[in-house]
């Protein structure tokens, strides 16, 4: 078996308050209970918005920069993610692809090491 990490990925605007709804929570405590159910699921987490991330950056010098908000400054963002432990890709694309329909929003699937 080989452990995934399934992201979900908000635009910066993301706000939780209008963009979800009561069938979109019952859609992901639905996926949630099936992974768990399938004996998959290791860890699953929620984010805070980017913006409040704090960032650090080694410098040349050896110290290390500390900077308010996200390191990556793009339009989107990981939102959230499940940990999966799959038998193989296909298994955990499907898993992906079930995340994508729950959460609404786009996911990505990559293999840990």
């Amino acid at each position: 078996m080989t452990q995934y990490l399934v992201s979900i990925h908000h635009p910066d605007d993301y706000n939780p308050s209008v963009m979800e709804d009561e069938a979109m929570h019952s859609d992901i405590d639905r996926l949630n209970d099936e992974m768990k159910a399938a004996g998959i699921r290791i860890f699953v987490g929620g984010m805070h918005p980017a913006s409040a991330a704090t960032s650090l950056c080694p410098q040349p010098n050896g110290d290390v920069l500390v900077t308010n908000g996200p390191y990556l400054k793009t339009k989107e963002h990981v939102g959230g993610f499940w940990v999966l432990e799959c038998a193989d890709k296909d298994e955990a694309l499907a898993w992906g692809r079930k995340a994508a329909a729950a959460c609404r929003a786009p996911v990505e699937v990559r293999q840990f090491h």
